[in-house]
């Protein structure tokens, strides 16, 4: 029998991280949204020691009888971080987008040397650096050069819209993964990616973003002029492959992260839905479930169709996260949940908004700071364009050049 129910482990540690949310995150959400370029520390430091006393996924890591939940356990995770707040969660102190390049890509060696430094008492962040001033979705157009000297590589390059990139390129024991061609004439199969250390020379970060959500969140620019690495810092082979068979196991990063930003999306939409609900249900209004089509309201329609969208975004990121725990390939699902959820979690609180009129556009209310979050969700670790076309290819049997 199929059964949709989270374990007891997962549960257990979805109340933990719901009352972080509701505690830590809710009460200065607005604060920070309003401070951008301001770091709450004590945020910070509170979850860098939280997250290494109960780590994330930690009672939900493996049921007695079965696989690992890990992967499940961090959607169901990240999904209430996002409910306190999408921008708090972003900033909090991990190995991050980076870190999943180098489980994803690395060697056993690089794995230890690189992941296990995320312990101690000093927050520390990891970020990953793809996307180019000329290149954006199409990542086989990466300009930024690895050129081997010796027993370093020497990187040149500007990336933009690094998540973290800020604190990962500047705090102590920090890492950067960049992506860089080895060999511009191989196309896909010459992309590589590297581990830069923090404060390694010629990594510079030029700008931090202003942006219009997940503002508590970095977002900055990193210039690479003659960056040198050592050459074990290179993820996988340094052998440029006839096919693109290397570029693919780069890639595999995103089957692990894309349910984790739809987890994200889920949060935001819920925090929306949930607070459109409860002001209904202060104002006496209640959603007939059980009446008949024809006899609803249009509101009640309204609330009953953002209740499905999230409930499906929900079921797919959970399918995603759960075939990887089964070690079972997941890419199509994962661009799926992705898709899913960020055009779900856009139409969620721009309704929610809508919802609630001249108030919900206020800035009285955390409303329109949602529905400015949400967007994000449906752009970044591949647009909403990107990932359809992911699926249909998957679907169809169609290569890149088949269906672009």
């Amino acid at each position: 029998m199929i059964d949709f129910e989270l374990s007891e482990g997962v549960q257990n540690t979805q109340r933990m991280v719901h009352a972080v949310a509701e505690q830590m995150m809710r009460p200065i959400a607005r604060e920070y949204d309003e401070r951008e370029h301001e770091k709450p520390w004590d945020f910070l430091r509170t979850m860098w020691q939280v997250s290494h006393a109960n780590p994330i996924g930690g009672s939900g890591d493996r049921r007695k009888d079965g696989p690992s939940e890990r992967n499940l356990a961090m959607c169901v995770s990240i999904e209430e971080l996002s409910w306190g707040d999408a921008g708090l969660y972003l900033s909090i102190p991990n190995a991050g987008l980076g870190g999943a390049a180098v489980a994803a890509a690395g060697t056993p060696e690089q794995k230890e040397r690189f992941l296990a430094r995320f312990s101690g008492d000093t927050p520390k962040w990891a970020a990953m650096a793809i996307t180019e001033p000329g290149c954006g979705s199409d990542s086989s157009a990466i300009q930024t050069t690895a050129v081997r000297d010796g027993d370093h590589w020497v990187l040149n390059g500007t990336k933009i819209f690094c998540t973290s990139g800020l604190m990962a390129a500047e705090k102590s024991e920090g890492f950067v993964v960049v992506w860089a061609t080895v060999d511009r004439s191989a196309g896909r199969a010459g992309i590589k990616a590297f581990v830069v250390e923090a404060g390694t020379a010629g990594m510079y970060v030029t700008k931090v973003e202003n942006k219009l959500g997940i503002r508590a969140s970095d977002t900055a620019t990193l210039v690479f002029e003659d960056c040198r690495v050592p050459l074990a810092n290179i993820l996988g082979s340094p052998e440029v492959p006839k096919t693109s068979e290397g570029f693919k196991g780069v890639m595999a990063t995103f089957d692990a992260t894309r349910p984790i930003v739809a987890a994200s999306a889920i949060g935001v939409g819920r925090a929306a839905l949930d607070f459109v609900k409860e002001t209904l249900s202060e104002h006496g209004i209640t959603i007939r479930y059980g009446a008949p089509p024809h006899r609803l309201t249009a509101l009640e329609r309204d609330v009953m169709d953002m209740e499905a969208q999230l409930e499906a975004a929900r079921l797919l990121t959970w399918r995603a996260a759960w075939m990887m725990d089964n070690g079972m390939r997941n890419n199509l699902e994962a661009s799926m949940a992705k898709a899913k959820a960020g055009l779900a979690v856009t139409l969620i609180t721009q309704k929610a908004v809508e919802l609630l009129g001249p108030l919900g556009y206020s800035r009285q209310l955390l409303l329109e700071k949602w529905m400015r979050d949400a967007k994000i969700n449906d752009i970044f670790e591949g647009t909403q364009q990107i990932n359809q076309l992911i699926v249909a290819r998957r679907i169809l049997g169609y290569s890149s050049k088949e269906l672009s």
